[in-house]
């Protein structure tokens, strides 16, 4: 029962739109009905600075630290409490796909990438390092947001089996479950990087 009372707490945690209620508050736009229709940074900004550049850029910064602390906050709490290694990973999953199906949209949501980063650092922080300035540098030079997503992803799971050779559940069938998750949301965006029609981030 303890373990089911953090599943649920993890997955309404994770499920949080930030990015739908920040856009909301600050410029009374449903970021759902404009851009790509995601709740994540990058929609933040791209729908908010048609009405205000550089309230978007705060805003979708704030979007993308809220997305990302939340994820990292559960899992911490969960540790702090004493919470096994292996349902420490299993909060950490639905973390994330109660931000990509959040029960506050209709079980609609963002693409996962954030909250990613964010359970990654409490877990794996070296590999989320890695991850994160892979990201970083992919979105400074090439532009593409969901390349950038993908590849960040990518690259702090393949060093997680670098620095973690021993990872505490023996196991990383967690990260590839997150990783699925996070690629299945970015299908949209494959087929678009694949026939040459994804947009680069302005």
């Amino acid at each position: 029962m303890n373990n089911l009372m953090w599943y649920i707490i993890a997955y309404l945690v994770g499920g949080i739109p930030f990015g739908y209620l920040i856009a909301k508050y600050f410029t009374g736009i449903n970021i759902k009905e404009h851009g790509s229709g995601n709740i994540g940074a990058t929609n933040v900004l791209r729908v908010l600075k048609e009405k205000d550049p550089k309230l978007a850029k705060k805003l979708a910064a704030l979007t993308l630290f809220l997305d990302a602390f939340k994820g990292a906050a559960v899992v911490l709490v969960a540790k702090m409490m004493g919470v096994c290694d292996a349902t420490l990973w299993t909060i950490a999953v639905l973390a994330v796909i109660g931000h990509c199906f959040s029960p506050f949209l209709k079980f609609e949501g963002g693409k996962g990438v954030a909250t990613t980063a964010g359970v990654m650092l409490v877990l794996i922080p070296k590999a989320a390092i890695v991850g994160m300035i892979v990201w970083f540098l992919m979105a400074k030079f090439v532009r593409i947001s969901s390349l950038s997503s993908l590849v960040g992803i990518l690259a702090g799971i393949i060093s997680a089996y670098i620095l973690y050779p021993d990872i505490s559940i023996k196991s990383y069938a967690p990260l590839w479950i997150i990783a699925f998750v996070v690629i299945y949301k970015h299908k949209e965006n494959i087929y678009r990087l694949l026939t040459g029609q994804e947009k680069r981030v302005v």
